[in-house]
């Protein structure tokens, strides 16, 4: 009995592993712009409001859109196979990156980019609920979670190093070409559960009805949602704040934003999901009170950080929101699980993360990048660093609206064993 539990978690233990490893590379993909905005900028002779549409609508609106219907067939077929080939297409278009020439063909790879995106997170999600109990779940999707920011920090990194080797094209070919590696690797390794059984899963039309009924899950879909208009603004931009109001370089932009992102986020993630297995098995309100109060101190956090006079006092100010600012991730995922049954979770997740990303990643670096623009005349090179300081407002809205879930995540909790 004990010989076979172990072979069950260690198997477990290993699905994890490679789904974090695509998780890296999701976010990798996604975010390398964020520090190569300067050289692309300076190439494709672009403004910040197109970059920022470059960066968000086309990849937000296809990732989010058709997240559910590949999640749908995930749960139809296999959820393994489906994460698997999503990462082979993604990691295509992130090389093909590299050929760009003008801001149309860039256009349509950041498009192709989302559409391989949409087919790997919701599964995933589905898969680690699959093979981890309740106890253990909220640690093991903060685990995955951790993808986030390794994510965002290695590609901010390398990204930097290889465009101050080579060239910022270079920096999409390698990533590209190493996630068309892993991709095979993913298919013959990751499995779907025994227990996961494709026919009993529920038809499409019966998961968002369920869901569109429960107010706590439209309250944390756009509290999260609002987090992420920031996150994922502030992720694209940031760099270019440190470029423009604190004079770095590429590489000391690289440097400075991995150490960030790298050491905050993967401290706030894992706290996220340890606290929540901690405190939300005895009170189901914890999934939400976690969130809500690591955004209220995210926000007054981040603005003093990139408002700083110098750069030792804008690391340490900067490294606290980087810490609480995706601590949601855990906690809000865990819950938005348990908000349907099993056999609905990458459907429930694919509605959930549909609503976060067209909202989150599809304004927010175009916001912050619009109001760039249009505070330019007034405040020349630090235009920007105001645009985003006031993106980060949304961090209180978020927060107010996660505070009403308290009470009704409490009444409205799926425990495994319902049908």
């Amino acid at each position: 009995m004990n010989a076979a539990a172990d072979q069950i978690r260690s198997r477990a233990t290993l699905v994890l592993g490679l789904l974090l490893v695509a998780y890296i590379f999701n976010y990798l993909d996604r975010q390398i712009l964020g520090i190569l905005a300067g050289p692309i900028i300076g190439e494709l002779h672009l403004n910040d409001r197109q970059f920022g549409l470059l960066t968000g609508p086309p990849f937000a609106i296809l990732y989010s859109l058709l997240g559910i219907p590949f999640a749908f067939l995930a749960d139809r077929t296999s959820r393994s196979r489906v994460v698997a080939a999503a990462v082979a297409f993604w990691s295509a278009f992130t090389g093909l990156c590299g050929t760009a020439t003008s801001f149309w063909q860039f256009f349509v790879f950041r498009m192709g980019v989302g559409i391989g995106e949409a087919g790997g997170v919701a599964p995933s999600y589905a898969l680690i609920a699959d093979y981890f109990e309740p106890r253990r779940r909220s640690r093991a999707l903060a685990i995955f979670s951790l993808g986030v920011p390794i994510g965002l920090s290695l590609g901010t990194l390398l990204g930097a190093y290889i465009a101050h080797w080579i060239s910022w094209r270079a920096a999409f070919y390698t990533m590209g070409i190493a996630g068309v590696i892993l991709a095979p690797i993913m298919l013959l390794v990751v499995r779907d559960p025994t227990h996961h059984h494709a026919p009993d899963a529920a038809p499409l039309g019966q998961v968002f009805p369920m869901l569109a009924k429960k107010p706590v899950f439209w309250l944390m879909a756009f509290a999260a949602s609002s987090s992420s208009l920031c996150g994922y603004g502030l992720a694209t931009w940031t760099p270019s704040v440190l470029e423009r109001s604190f004079g770095l370089g590429l590489l000391e932009r690289g440097q400075f934003m991995a150490s960030v992102v790298f050491l905050g986020g993967c401290s706030g993630v894992f706290a996220g999901g340890w606290l929540a297995d901690r405190l939300g098995h005895a009170d189901r309100g914890w999934y939400a009170k976690l969130p809500a109060i690591a955004w209220l101190i995210t926000a007054p956090t981040f603005a003093a950080g990139l408002m700083s006079p110098n750069l030792w006092l804008a690391w340490p100010l900067l490294l606290i929101p980087n810490a609480l600012n995706i601590l949601w991730l855990g906690p809000v995922v865990t819950a938005v699980q348990h908000l349907v049954p099993r056999r609905m979770r990458s459907t429930a997740s694919a509605s959930f993360l549909l609503i976060n990303n067209l909202i989150g990643l599809g304004v927010g670096p175009y916001l912050i990048g619009a109001i760039s623009v249009a505070l330019k005349q007034s405040y020349g090179t630090e235009a920007l660093r105001y645009a985003a300081v006031a993106c980060t407002s949304f961090y209180l809205l978020a927060a107010a609206l996660m505070l009403l879930c308290v009470s009704r995540l409490r009444t409205n909790w799926v425990d495994d064993h319902s049908a």
